[in-house]
């Protein structure tokens, strides 16, 4: 099975949020579908970034680094470094 780490953005509240998951798809739909108490307030999300793990492992460690980072301006210079929603991670 393989993991997405994944970045998403509210316009409504201008703000990102960081996860992982096995099921992409459906991860987004819960997170649109006010399914998650994190992220309810800023529906609808969009999908800005993604990378590709091989296990749930990997996936929840870099999700963790990115979250680390606590800076806005690293988060979006990864996605625009690595193009918008659906780019997979060169090294991954």
């Amino acid at each position: 099975m393989e993991f997405t780490v994944y970045i998403l953005y509210s316009f409504k509240t201008d703000k990102y949020y960081i996860g992982h998951t096995g099921n992409m798809d459906d991860r987004l739909m819960r997170h649109n579908g006010g399914r998650s108490t994190a992220t309810k307030s800023g529906v609808p999300w969009l999908l800005k970034y993604t990378e590709k793990y091989a296990s749930k492992t990997d996936a929840y460690r870099r999700e963790m680094e990115i979250k680390a980072w606590k800076s806005r301006k690293m988060i979006e210079s990864l996605i625009f470094k690595h193009s918008s929603a659906g780019s997979e991670h060169p090294d991954h």
